[in-house]
């Protein structure tokens, strides 16, 4: 772990509240700043966290921002924070409250943090982290969407539920938006190296890819007034390390593409290496069946036309850049 190293969370709902704590707790940084609208909120929740972390023995200070340059010289800056979804809300109401919170936030970090990495975990995800990226200027490696890592911890856990063995050693891998539009990829799924294509049959397959993308809304459902936050928080807390330790790991992340699988500027979900500069490398050698290519255009395409939602409403200051398919 690099001394000194700096992790700034905004939003300390319970999914940024879990990442800071989470982040203290494994002694993943030097210092955890929580930023949220609420300074007292935050400030408690600091001043508890900080005991644990001496419970724990470990030596992260968690502080809360006061001010908008308190998260300068952040190493990541972590975006939580959003609206959810209240009675008598559109998608699109929602959509345009929750990118104003993420274009706040954004600018906010271009000019106190403008050396920092972006991970966004606001929904809906793969818009928040084009607008994340478009409000700060940052390179497109430099701006990261969680979504990839958590379906993934999701399918995981399917697959075990129905095998009842090989815990721990389940990868599966996904592409494309979070939810409904997620594309699975069973031959990149394994079981100790055995992919899962050798374990199960098709329909069982496509039974564990339904409760994957159905994963977050059955949380809800038990909640009846919250959705999941362990689940993201610890896979946001993945993405965070992978950074400050300079892993090389692959994880499945929403970045804006760059003619990657057929598709410019628009952001969507694909495996990537991640490492000290942010996304080091796209993995692209992927042999896709037709259908997941078909799959994965249809992902981009509603991701595409919430962003041309948000031109429409002319949320943006410029005009949209060329986003046709590279």
């Amino acid at each position: 772990m690099g001394k000194g190293k700096k992790v700034t969370v905004i939003g300390t709902g319970n999914v940024g509240s879990t990442v800071a704590f989470i982040l203290a707790m494994n002694g993943a940084c030097h210092e955890v700043m929580l930023r949220g609208r609420n300074i007292d909120s935050a400030t408690g929740k600091a001043l508890d966290m900080s005991q644990a972390v001496n419970a724990a023995r470990q030596h992260t200070v968690v502080r809360a921002a006061k001010r908008p340059e308190d998260i300068s010289d952040s190493d990541v800056v972590v975006i939580t924070a959003g609206a959810p979804r209240t009675p008598g809300m559109s998608r699109d109401d929602l959509l345009v409250k929750n990118a104003e919170i993420v274009k706040m936030y954004a600018r906010e970090i271009k000019e106190h943090a403008p050396d920092s990495i972006i991970i966004v975990v606001a929904n809906p995800l793969d818009v928040m982290t084009y607008v994340a990226r478009k409000e700060s200027g940052f390179a497109r490696e430099k701006v990261i969407g969680m979504a990839g890592v958590l379906d993934a911890a999701r399918m995981a856990h399917f697959i075990y539920d129905k095998l009842g063995y090989g815990a721990g050693q389940i990868r599966a891998t996904v592409m494309g938006g979070h939810g409904d539009t997620m594309v699975p990829l069973p031959k990149f799924t394994t079981v100790a190296g055995v992919p899962i294509d050798d374990l199960f049959d098709s329909e069982e397959i496509g039974e564990i890819v339904k409760k994957t993308r159905n994963g977050g809304a059955e949380i809800v459902g038990y909640l009846k007034t919250g959705s999941a936050y362990y689940a993201p928080a610890k896979s946001t807390a993945v993405m965070v390390e992978a950074i400050l330790q300079d892993t090389k790991q692959i994880h499945s992340c929403a970045i804006c593409l760059d003619g990657e699988f057929g598709h410019k500027n628009i952001v969507s979900g694909v495996p990537v290496m991640m490492g000290a500069e942010g996304v080091e490398m796209v993995i692209t050698n992927l042999s896709l069946k037709p259908l997941q290519i078909e799959r994965f255009n249809k992902s981009v395409q509603s991701v595409r036309e919430m962003v041309d939602t948000l031109y429409e409403l002319n949320f943006f200051d410029d005009k949209k850049e060329g986003e046709e398919n590279a």
